[in-house]
């Protein structure tokens, strides 16, 4: 048995459309990709519809060509500063004479920990299930187990209803029908983190052009996540200030001749760089990138939650994302957090070969196909047509 399967990932410097199949034997494999530059998108926001439009359009339309077919719906990835997210727990007690944990028992805990303040503006994107305790001991699955007291804890996630609403017009306005919004940073967290890494703890910032997205996955599952509206795109306006540049050049020299590698360890730190007849003193160049950089991985640790830094995330810390690609940024990351840091490149997927798709900056991309396979029916945000029961259903089966 085969089914299509499609994901859109929409950043800020790029949109990619990945279409594939599911085969019940052979799992995944991938049809079409489509590439293509963004524009009117802004910091992971819908600045310019007809602009975002144009190059969402163009991404599908490439994806298409190389798949044979046309896209008829997709999972869809969302960021920006206006996604909040909390761990809430819900407490119920079992008081049949039995005292035996039933489905409807799960049912009423997930209903008590979703009684939570939302903001008016807000809505829910995800709730994901984190863990229970049946009478303060924590078990992997309570039903049929005997006790009195049952504890239901959940990840939920927020997002504005404007910010996505602006989103999701301008894909339905294409002909696509959207599956599930996925937050950007569990998408990222899916395809570059090792189950290791998980289980012990450890944090994934996807630094791409105009946000930061940040994962914390603790014990197998999401702890903490976060966007920062600080990344790549800073680094390049850094450069035109500094070095009298346009944008697009800055941008050029960044990716060409970047790097955070100490300059004791590069033997050219008094040359000049450059293109058409422009050129820049690299020495200059990478001490604005490194500070612009500094200042990002700082925001990245003040962002973690109270505990300690090292109880909560022992296996360290993943960068991926296009920013993951400047040399010497993981080595620069470890010096400033004393704590072990890699580079996360996604995992290979099978089917048309795609090289891009390795690179970390579509970690992201490759992550919401993957995430999508594993977590149908963590969101909220296209569940109301089935009514928040349906909703609290679907929650159950994940639990199971």
């Amino acid at each position: 048995m085969k089914k299509r399967i499609a994901a859109i990932d929409i950043g800020t410097t790029k949109v990619c459309t990945i279409m594939g199949v599911l085969d019940s034997t052979s799992g995944l494999r991938v049809l079409g990709v489509g590439i293509a530059p963004s524009h009117g998108i802004e910091k992971a926001l819908v600045a310019d519809a007809a602009k975002a439009k144009e190059s969402i359009l163009a991404s599908i339309k490439k994806a298409e060509q190389m798949a044979g077919y046309r896209l008829e719906s997709a999972y869809v990835g969302v960021t920006g500063r206006h996604i909040s997210s909390m761990n809430s727990k819900g407490v119920v007690a079992i008081s049949r004479p039995d005292t035996k944990v039933r489905a409807e028992d799960l049912k009423r805990g997930l209903d008590v920990a979703l009684n939570v303040q939302i903001s008016g503006e807000q809505k829910i994107l995800h709730v994901i299930p984190r863990s229970y305790r049946l009478d303060g001991h924590e078990v992997k699955n309570p039903v049929g187990m005997n006790g009195s007291e049952l504890e239901v804890e959940v990840h939920v996630i927020t997002a504005s209803t404007s910010s996505v609403q602006n989103l999701t017009k301008i894909i339905k306005g294409l002909n696509v029908n959207i599956e599930d919004l996925i937050l950007e940073p569990l998408a990222s967290a899916e395809a570059a983190l090792a189950e290791e890494e998980k289980l012990a703890g450890v944090l994934v910032a996807d630094i791409g052009g105009g946000t930061t997205d940040i994962a914390i996955i603790k014990d197998g599952s999401i702890y903490h996540s976060a966007v920062i509206p600080a990344a790549g795109n800073q680094i390049t306006s850094d450069l035109v200030s500094g070095l009298g540049l346009n944008f697009e050049l800055a941008e050029e020299m960044k990716k060409k001749y970047g790097t955070l590698v100490p300059a004791g360890e590069n033997t050219d730190q008094d040359k000049t760089v450059g293109d058409n007849g422009q050129h820049v003193n690299f020495t200059d160049l990478c001490d604005i990138m490194q500070a612009r950089v500094e200042e990002i991985i700082r925001l990245i640790i003040l962002d973690i939650p109270g505990e300690k830094a090292a109880g909560l995330i022992p296996a360290g810390i993943v960068l991926t994302g296009g920013c993951a690609n400047i040399p010497g940024i993981a080595q620069l990351a470890e010096k400033l957090t004393k704590m072990p840091v890699r580079i996360g490149s996604p995992i290979t997927l099978s089917g048309v070969s795609i090289d891009a798709l390795s690179n970390p900056a579509y970690a992201t991309s490759v992550g919401l196909i993957l995430y999508s396979m594993k977590n149908k029916g963590t969101s909220n945000w296209f569940s109301k047509r089935k009514g928040f029961r349906g909703f609290l259903d679907q929650l159950l089966a994940i639990f199971k």
